[in-house]
């Protein structure tokens, strides 16, 4: 293990309960870079670390859901609302197929390279996607956008990995939890507010200032971070074959049914090129040296179970998170405001029910139990949402999403130490790029398949009173929440077949570099 040289702090820092976080911050961010294990990091520079981390990851993850509620409003400015879907989905693809890249990345050239990388990359997205003239102009910007946000959210999570063994991990992922939570659940709110009370272009704007406060506190504070070094090749081939393999799934789902009957010959084009791109990703995933997607990594079940729980429960938030509001302002006819404000609720639940629970993983041995009781209840709730669509009041759906953040909170941090518990420390960018990947393109493709569903409906038409027209909107969305249910059985079924191994209470150890 190699660390980034620099002279050794004259002392440790004060534990006096006097000083305020800010001035930990100060303190930390200007000390020397020590030459120390993460052993020698004290639970307050820990914590402090994994604090400065929480603002790429809430600037990465929020742009997943911010547009949710506004791109009614975009749509009608650029006159183009049958495409809308992309503005989501071109960042999905874009963060999808790069992540597993930044980890890798990260691996050879340190964590803080990386999220500088990343940071610059989404800055330059935000803005073109905030002077965009046309609604192709602001696809191609999320591109770019999603390029970055990527890194920034899987850099930040390997920083984890960096400082605390499997054992204490649970307790600070409560903080990322806290951040990506939050951005899911702010994001519908703030891109509401904006379009209503000022202009869309804002929804990119605003976080400028942020991003250059997370600049530079990760550029002072990840000097004390301890670094594995370990060479890499970067598959760029996989990444490329994956990207264009999910456009052209995402394309047809777009205009299948639509533009064109879902048997005509550019739609069975489009799926035939899916077919054939993602077989030549397997193949390259089978061949290359180190391809895109480390499959030794996830050649233990204990890693496969705990990604697909993962993977299948955020999927499931993922899709609620933007398709609620849509659900609000379509079928129930209420304001991008109240649509993306009701959702905070959602928030503040998962947030309060992943941080009670990871107090508990590492000081229990049946660590899984109440992650599993608390999913079934959240799978209750969502089955309650589907058969509650057509007769929803606003009391009766804050307590629907009060019951859904609680039943998922416990699992996301959960699933996130189960597998960093199974690999050595020098493959924890590897391993957490993978189960970053493979959540974002599940996520990806139930954006994908749950905006087909909608545009096949009335979603045009605000609801007065149960008026056919309003029937006809909340169809589409009924199918929609009951798909939700499905994904989230799916992530308890795994969650029960994960092997309850006991958690280290120590780094895992750094496995031997084999030649290339």
């Amino acid at each position: 293990m190699t660390v980034d040289r620099g002279a050794r702090p004259a002392g440790p820092y004060a534990a006096s309960v006097a000083h305020s976080v800010s001035s930990d911050f100060a303190r930390l961010a200007t000390a020397p870079a020590p030459v120390a294990e993460p052993g020698s990091l004290t639970h307050r520079e820990r914590r402090l670390i994994v604090m400065a981390m929480m603002m790429p990851v809430f600037m990465g993850s929020i742009d997943q859901s911010i547009l949710a509620s506004s791109l009614p409003t975009i749509g009608n400015v650029f006159g183009d609302l049958h495409d809308l879907p992309w503005v989501i989905t071109s960042y999905l693809i874009a963060s999808t197929a790069l992540t597993p890249l930044y980890g890798k990345f990260a691996d050879i050239h340190g964590r803080r390279a990386s999220l500088m990388i990343a940071l610059g990359i989404y800055m330059t997205g935000s803005l073109i996607s905030a002077t965009s003239t046309s609604l192709l102009m602001l696809i191609g910007g999320r591109i770019v956008q999603g390029c970055g946000g990527g890194g920034l959210v899987t850099t930040s999570q390997m920083v984890l990995g960096d400082i605390a063994p499997p054992k204490d991990r649970a307790k600070y992922y409560a903080y990322f939890s806290i951040a990506f939570t939050s951005a899911g659940a702010c994001g519908p709110a703030v891109g509401g507010w904006i379009c209503q009370h000022w202009h869309w272009s804002l929804i990119f704007l605003w976080k400028f200032p942020f991003c250059l406060i997370a600049g530079v506190l990760a550029w002072n504070v990840l000097r004390r971070l301890p670094r594995y070094e370990r060479p890499h090749r970067l598959d760029v081939v996989g990444a490329v074959l994956i990207m264009v393999a999910s456009s052209s799934f995402m394309l047809a789902l777009n205009l299948g049914g639509v533009r064109f009957p879902w048997v005509s010959a550019p739609i069975l084009a489009l799926f035939g090129c899916t077919l054939l791109l993602g077989a030549a990703f397997v193949m390259r995933l089978l061949n290359a040296v180190e391809p895109l997607i480390p499959i030794a990594i996830l050649a233990d079940p204990t890693a496969q179970l705990a990604t697909v729980a993962h993977c299948f429960g955020w999927g499931s938030l993922i899709g609620l998170n933007i398709f609620l509001p849509m659900y609000l302002q379509s079928a129930l006819g209420w304001s991008p405001t109240d649509a993306g404000l009701s959702l905070i609720i959602l928030m503040a639940t998962l947030n309060m029910s992943a941080g009670l629970s990871s107090q508990l993983i590492g000081r229990v041995k049946h660590y899984k139990a109440l992650p599993i009781a608390f999913l079934i209840v959240g799978i209750g709730a969502i089955l309650a949402l589907a058969y509650s669509a057509s007769t929803m009041t606003a009391e009766k759906f804050e307590i629907i999403l009060f019951v859904i953040g609680i039943g998922f909170g416990p699992t996301a941090p959960l699933t996130q130490v189960v597998l960093q518990n199974t690999v050595a420390t020098n493959h924890l960018g590897a391993a957490i790029g993978t189960m970053s990947f493979c959540r974002t393109l599940l996520g990806t493709i139930v954006v994908a398949v749950f905006g087909a569903i909608v545009l096949s409906g009335a979603i045009g038409q605000p609801a007065v009173g149960m008026t056919g027209h309003a029937a006809a909107a909340i169809k589409p969305f009924t199918v929609i929440f009951l798909a939700t249910a499905g994904t989230m059985i799916v992530a308890f079924l795994a969650l029960v077949l994960v092997e309850e191994k006991p958690l280290q209470a120590t780094m895992p150890a750094a496995q031997a570099q084999k030649p290339a």
